[in-house]
């Protein structure tokens, strides 16, 4: 059942070292809040999915957090590459980081089948690709009732899940609106649940189209966090900022730059 907490206490109650994690955010309700909080607190050796990993985990990465990554695309959207995500994968720095690459198609089975409890999905995505040949996590299953061979990939079961979200009420139910991604599959799949919202309401006002609501139940901590998906967007609050994602580019491009950035924006407490 939700409890409501602080961002430093849901943080040091529920993230450990060496954990799986998984900060989802599609376009918009991107966890930038939780992120830098994790960073904050030192935690290390963390595996990271996330289905389009952009900034925030390019700079968790950075920070020498992060020993995995589980992803499909990844990249500074409408801007080019994470080049601490590249710095770390091509040359080591801060710390060499093991790849795990899906296919979107693929990520979105595997959320939905570790949200149904399932041990891994089937597709036919990867017919015709090279993928299998470099990853061990792509497979072959043959259905008992077609006989048809089709991919097998390992459902997500991270230890914690962290979403950012619009509205949530006393009883820590959540409001999703706009795009809705994997939010709920998210929620459900993982073994713990933090939610950052905008705010905390009495009543959700949950519209009837583009819009999740996430039960309290599944849900371990609710956090109030307004602006917590900033730099991304969160629908009707607030807009994207997109010269941020411009200026990211120089920012990551540089070690030196990079780390005088973390330390004044992330560790020095700067908005």
């Amino acid at each position: 059942m939700a409890q409501w907490m602080s961002l430093p206490e849901a943080i040091s109650t529920h993230v450990s070292d060496g954990q799986t994690l998984a900060l989802e955010g599609f376009t918009h309700l991107i966890p930038f809040a939780a992120g830098h909080e994790i960073l904050r607190q030192g935690r290390r050796d963390l595996a990271l999915i996330r289905m389009t990993p952009d900034l925030l985990y390019d700079q968790m990465i950075g920070a020498g957090a992060v020993r995995k990554l589980t992803f499909s695309w990844g990249g500074n959207p409408g801007v080019g590459s994470l080049h601490r995500l590249r710095d770390a994968s091509e040359h080591g720095w801060p710390a060499p980081i093991e790849l795990d690459e899906h296919s979107h198609a693929a990520m979105a089975h595997m959320w939905a089948a570790g949200a149904a409890g399932l041990p891994f999905a089937a597709l036919r995505a990867y017919q015709g690709t090279d993928l299998a040949r470099v990853n061990p996590n792509v497979r072959t299953v043959t259905c008992p009732f077609t006989a048809e061979v089709l991919a097998a990939v390992p459902a997500h079961r991270p230890d914690v899940g962290i979403v950012h979200a619009q509205r949530a009420d006393a009883r820590g139910n959540v409001l999703v609106e706009g795009i809705v991604g994997v939010h709920k599959e998210v929620v459900l799949a993982s073994a713990v649940s933090i939610v950052t919202v905008e705010e905390r309401v009495e009543d959700l006002r949950a519209p009837s189209l583009n819009s999740v609501v996430l039960p309290g139940w599944a849900i371990d901590a609710v956090v109030e966090a307004p602006r917590g998906a900033w730099p991304s967007y969160a629908h009707g609050y607030y807009p994207r900022d997109n010269a941020f994602y411009t200026s990211w580019d120089a920012i990551s491009r540089d070690r030196g730059a990079f780390e005088e950035w973390l330390q004044q924006h992330v560790h020095g407490g700067a908005a």
